[in-house]
């Protein structure tokens, strides 16, 4: 069964680039536009990895990696932060918060791929 992979972001036009990057490579996607519909897709059915953008409407990334790492149901699943905020400030945030990567925007679309695999390999 393929790796799952839950694309949380606000902007179209990145949903629908990484949602074709995440395909091509071989793994199931959903999608959710915000923090409160990701959470949601996660409680129905916990994805392998979530690609969370940080500044989103109703609840903002940062608030739903801390929840999701509050769930001790969901603490092989791997977060990986999508933001345009590059500072080390907001990375170091996003870390303390139980992210297991942040990428910033814009991003290598080629970097993004090869991160997901780092974290979950096509075949396992």
């Amino acid at each position: 069964m393929a790796r799952s992979v839950l694309v949380v972001d606000d902007e179209p036009n990145i949903v629908l680039s990484l949602e074709f990057l995440m395909r091509q490579a071989g793994y199931t996607v959903r999608v959710a536009r915000d923090g409160e519909a990701a959470l949601k897709s996660v409680e129905e059915d916990p994805p392998d990895l979530i690609l969370l953008d940080v500044m989103m409407p109703k609840r903002d990334g940062f608030d739903v990696c801390q929840t999701v790492r509050a769930n001790p149901a969901w603490k092989g699943m791997r977060i990986v932060l999508l933001t345009a905020k590059g500072r080390d400030i907001e990375r170091e945030k996003g870390m303390a918060l139980g992210a297991d990567d942040y990428i910033t925007k814009p991003f290598s679309t080629r970097e993004v791929v090869q991160r997901v695999k780092q974290y979950l390999p096509p075949d396992g």
